[in-house]
């Protein structure tokens, strides 16, 4: 059963909040409706958050990794620099076509590259400086997302990376033997051991790890 109070909680904070735009709005109904796990879109709160901080650090360049059907892409562009520019990268090629939809309904088109294919093999061929990475994609690869994320990232740069509870799973000792379960816990772990960097592990939805390279 659902808590009452947690529920009461949410809807306050939803009201509470500043609402999503109608193009966000019609890429979450649309994403829900007709795409497989629709679930790993961003949504309204999770968006807002990225839109924050990137309009906090105000980046020239912004790398993701993982872009789904492009909303986590729209809220974090919108933070960028007047001339500044996101590369986002995305495995499944039949996303494509909603993503480039919604971006050019969003008036990013000139701010947004999109690649598709294998990050790991994109990555070591964007000759970029970047301020800001966001970290959304296959989990059993997260440590070399960082590590090739952290090589091309200026000092005082931001790394977010999604999922870093994985629904509470990584506290659970119980959970054993669980394929991503295990990933982010290496994840987490690497980053915790890492003296370059300092972190600070967000308990917002699923969780974010939030990291700036010294």
């Amino acid at each position: 059963m659902e808590n009452k109070s947690d529920q009461a909680t949410h809807d306050y904070v939803i009201a509470h909040s500043s609402y999503e735009s109608e193009v966000l709005q019609q890429l979450y109904r649309e994403t829900w409706t007709k795409i497989y796990a629709p679930q790993m879109i961003a949504g309204h709160m999770q968006g807002s958050l990225l839109k924050m901080i990137s309009q906090m650090i105000n980046p020239k360049n912004i790398l993701e990794v993982g872009a789904f059907t492009g909303y986590s892409a729209i809220c974090l562009a919108i933070g960028l620099q007047a001339d500044g520019r996101l590369h986002t990268i995305e495995l499944n090629r039949e996303l494509e076509e909603i993503a480039a939809r919604y971006i050019e309904m969003a008036g990013l088109s000139d701010k947004i590259t999109r690649h598709y294919g294998d990050a790991r093999e994109i990555i070591p061929t964007l000759d970029i400086v970047f301020d800001l990475v966001y970290i959304d994609a296959a989990k059993e690869f997260y440590v070399e997302f960082y590590e090739m994320a952290l090589e091309k990232l200026r000092s005082g740069g931001f790394i977010l990376a999604d999922n870093a509870l994985w629904y509470g799973k990584v506290a659970d000792p119980a959970v054993m033997n669980d394929k991503d379960t295990d990933a982010i816990r290496k994840f987490n772990f690497h980053v915790q051991c890492d003296p370059r960097t300092e972190n600070l592990l967000l308990p917002f939805r699923d969780g974010i790890m939030l990291i700036r390279k010294k």
